[in-house]
């Protein structure tokens, strides 16, 4: 054998180890995608299931300090899973409601200076002593609670 021949019959390692490297990062970026892919599916078929363990019926929430919310200001807070707001109204009066909009779930404020409840998203109007929908897509009214208020907090309890 002539040291041509015993050249081209070994492939160089460099070569070979880039194979390797290529081969891995092509087999990494297909796992990569294949989770990007997979992961929105499982989410969907998932989320019944984990609403279902998360489903507590709370019936009761109780807002520490709460009555000394000043007239005119409002508290979100959570009422079992689910967004909702606390109003203190200038005339002394208190209204609690689910802040989820009831066209498309976003979470609905509350803005004093026009005594509403506004949903940025599409512009929904809710009256902010009753919830009934006012004006925008809103089919459905928000949700109200009844609402008491003791030394402790304001206790705030399904209808």
């Amino acid at each position: 054998m002539n040291k041509k021949t015993a050249m081209t019959k070994t492939p160089a390692p460099d070569l070979m180890s880039r194979k390797i490297f290529v081969r891995a990062a092509l087999g990494g970026v297909g796992v990569c995608y294949a989770a990007a892919m997979g992961y929105p599916v499982y989410r969907y078929l998932a989320s019944p299931v984990e609403r279902a363990q998360n489903a507590v019926a709370v019936t009761q929430v109780t807002l520490k300090d709460a009555q000394k919310l000043g007239p005119g200001t409002s508290l979100m807070f959570k009422f079992g899973s689910k967004p909702a707001l606390l109003i203190h109204h200038a005339d002394d009066t208190w209204v609690a409601l689910n802040a989820v909009c009831s066209h498309l779930g976003c979470t609905v404020e509350y803005e004093p200076a026009q005594n509403r409840i506004h949903c940025a998203c599409h512009g929904g109007v809710y009256d902010s002593n009753t919830g009934a929908n006012v004006s925008g897509p809103p089919p459905r009214p928000l949700k109200r609670y009844n609402t008491k208020v003791t030394a402790d907090g304001v206790v705030v309890s399904q209808v």
